[in-house]
């Protein structure tokens, strides 16, 4: 439907020609001066928040385990120094249901030198001098003149001791399995409680499997920990390659772009074909090995990823998605192939731009070096509010009792009234909290952690772009380059940016961070809900985890293309997301398949980065070829340093490909804006290269002869 005489654009008027624009306004103000001051101010709380969080933090209480005085086991400096082990003195008390809810066995725990290594009751450890001295290790002081019967009823040893290995610093039973099946603990079958009876090993089982419920996952955690030790500079190694590709990469796209993203996109189809071909093999090659044909439902999850390589429905799983991703890029490229020797000029025109602002390509790491504080900054505050509660002590006992799970303080429990009343209960640590009003905000303070360091990632992201935005826009409307640019591009749109439009930033990076924050919120409020959530909570929650991604991904494609007219025209956040917002819309055929199609190839690359370095860091770690055999550290998991390598490849990858991409997304801006600003007369020529007036098909006339 045709737009009435006299009534405005739906989506603005298109840019009008004018003869004094020359590209980035040097003659700027400051934006968005309040959000400016806001963003300062709730620096300055965040720096008083840390601050506040290591004046009352301890991470040692993450780092040592706690006996039942709330004290560091092998804290240096201390008398425990020399005592790094917990030890239990019931283990089978601890297979009490309570242990999962409250993460704490009622029994004495207490920080020893070493574990037991053998069987031994008080009663006959008490008749005999050396081994009473030995059994005194595991024992509270003040045992001199009291009987057998009065040291077990003050709770100051165990009844029994029983050969203890150490696991995650605390000591847990022996237990074995005899070829039969049977349980046994030190070889043996049967074990004296203490207290006069003969008890089976397997009555031990519960308390140890309750006692590590915490901590069984740390087992696997220990595990790829010592894995990294061992393949760490393999890893770097990895790291240091795709970098070194990545670079090159950028380089060879600098002097052919178009071979290159043409080689790029065959390279990604072959790695993707070999993938196929691999996968098959091996599929093919387990079908007669026993037990592959299980299916992944009835093996459910495994802590050893590898068991996972011996199952054919693996291998056909990743048949199965290599293949779908291949059949998407070749449809893509067929039915895209006209637009994309138009996104083919536009990354030959980026190629150019990033060729006269080299630096460029190294300001990935001045964003990392920043991101990397700010990470650094949040989690180890995030660690000292954790931390910096202090150590509440509940009632534990074994027959009833009103005041079992009450507060307690252990300096006068023995003649306290709950003890009187509970003769069996004990004072023991339960956990780190507090009543004053610092504990009782602390959730909060956790919050404003958590949400500070979504704004400050934002900002310094959106800083890199708008830096990085400037310096090409000054490329691409300089009627001579380089004599028409800035000599240091990069510093000349960093000083700008941080000079006149800190409010801006802040301003665009405030309005992602608190739908980010949103997004945490569902997530935490999924968590606490799950198992009595019904389903039309189920389908609500779930809908609206939906649209707050959709509307986070709407939110920075907005934000990314407004920094760059802030960067061009030096308005103000909302004027400048307005304007990119109607000059996209004014061109939306061109946005929605040249812009895209362009960021699919330079993804493609980002892949053919990620596959290459990925399948020699499996053929490496995995010792697939003869001749790494030997050179290939010997690993539980040697999936961990596989990951880590691809992982760590597509960031680094992400970071120089960032910089493409962003020249791109800016160059195209700039065309449109050059599209309704010229229209290639001598008078308004464009300003767009002859390659991208080619393949547009428009062409600036000569001037006229005199």
């Amino acid at each position: 439907m045709m737009e009435l005489e006299g009534e405005k654009p739906k989506y603005g008027e298109p840019k009008k020609y004018d003869p004094t624009f020359k590209g980035p306004i040097y003659n700027r103000g400051c934006t968005d001066i309040v959000c400016c001051i806001l963003f300062i101010i709730c620096i300055l709380g965040y720096v008083a928040v840390g601050i506040l969080a290591w004046s009352q933090g301890d991470p040692r209480k993450v780092i040592y385990p706690t006996d039942s005085r709330g004290q560091f086991c092998g804290q240096a400096g201390t008398p425990l120094e020399t005592k790094p082990l917990l030890f239990y003195f019931n283990i089978m008390k601890c297979a009490s249901p309570m242990v999962l809810l409250e993460f704490q066995c009622p029994t004495t725990q207490m920080c020893v030198e070493k574990c037991p290594d053998k069987f031994m009751t008080l009663l006959k450890a008490y008749t005999n001098k050396e081994d009473f001295k030995y059994y005194k290790n595991f024992c509270k002081e003040g045992l001199e003149g009291l009987t057998v019967t009065q040291i077990l009823s003050s709770g100051l040893c165990p009844a029994m001791l029983t050969p203890s290995k150490p696991f995650t610093r605390r000591c847990f039973p022996a237990l074995g399995q005899k070829k039969g099946g049977e349980i046994t603990v030190g070889n043996n079958s049967k074990f004296d409680d203490g207290e006069g009876n003969i008890r089976d090993a397997k009555d031990l089982v519960a308390g140890v499997k309750n006692a590590t419920v915490v901590i069984e996952a740390r087992q696997v955690a220990m595990k790829i920990f010592e894995d990294y030790t061992q393949s760490w500079y393999w890893i770097l190694i990895g790291l240091v390659i795709a970098m070194l590709i990545s670079l090159l990469f950028i380089v060879l796209l600098r002097f052919l772009a178009g071979i290159m993203v043409w080689v790029m996109i065959v390279m990604v189809i072959l790695v993707i074909g070999y993938g196929i071909f691999h996968c098959s093999m091996e599929y093919v090659s387990l079908k007669s090995e026993a037990g592959s044909n299980v299916t992944l439902k009835d093996l459910g999850f495994q802590t050893d990823f590898s068991v996972y390589l011996h199952i054919r429905q693996t291998w056909l799983a990743f048949i199965i998605i290599l293949a779908i991703v291949e059949v998407i890029i070749i449809l893509l490229l067929i039915f895209l192939r006209n637009r994309i020797l138009i996104a083919i000029a536009l990354i030959k025109e980026a190629s150019r731009a990033i060729g006269y602002v080299m630096s460029a390509l190294f300001y990935p790491l001045f964003t990392f070096a920043l991101l990397s504080i700010v990470i650094a900054y949040w989690a180890v505050t995030a660690v000292f509010l954790s931390t910096s509660n202090q150590p509440i002590y509940k009632v534990f006992n074994e027959t009833a009792c009103d005041h079992s799970r009450k507060i307690c303080e252990p300096a006068n429990f023995s003649t306290s009234s709950m003890k009187a009343e509970c003769p069996d209960s004990k004072c023991l640590f339960a956990f780190y909290g507090g009543e004053t009003v610092y504990h009782k905000y602390l959730i909060g303070l956790q919050f404003y952690n958590v949400f500070l360091f979504f704004w400050c990632a934002n900002f310094v992201t959106a800083l890199g772009q708008m830096t990085l935005a400037g310096a090409f826009a000054s490329y691409y409307w300089a009627l001579v380059k380089p004599d028409d640019m800035p000599a240091f591009p990069i510093f000349s749109s960093l000083g700008r940016s941080l000079r006149y439009h800190t409010g801006s930033l802040a301003f665009g990076s405030l309005i992602l961070s608190i739908i980010q924050i949103i997004r945490v919120l569902l997530e935490y409020i999924d968590h606490k809900l799950q198992g009595t959530q019904n389903k039309c909570t189920k389908f609500l929650l779930c809908c609206l985890k939906c649209c707050f991604w959709c509307l986070e991904k709407f939110i920075k494609f907005i934000n990314r293309n407004a920094y760059i007219m802030v960067a061009i025209y030096g308005k103000n956040f909302c004027t400048s997301a307005k304007d990119a917002f109607f000059l996209l819309m004014r061109n939306m055929i061109r946005v929605a398949v040249l812009d895209k199609v362009t960021d699919f190839l330079l993804f493609l690359g980002k892949l053919l980065i990620v596959g290459l370095v990925g399948i020699f860091a499996f053929f490496f770690f995995s010792g697939r070829v003869k001749a790494f055999e030997n050179t290939a550290p010997n690993l539980h998991y040697y999936w961990v340093p596989i990951l880590t390598v691809v992982v760590g490849s597509y960031l680094i990858a992400h970071g120089f490909f960032s910089v493409y991409a962003m020249c791109v997304d800016t160059l195209f801006l700039c065309f449109l804006e050059d599209l309704e600003r010229n229209d290639g007369s001598a008078e308004r020529p464009y300003l767009m290269s002859d390659r991208l007036l080619k393949v547009l098909n428009k062409k600036n006339k000569p001037e006229p002869a005199e």
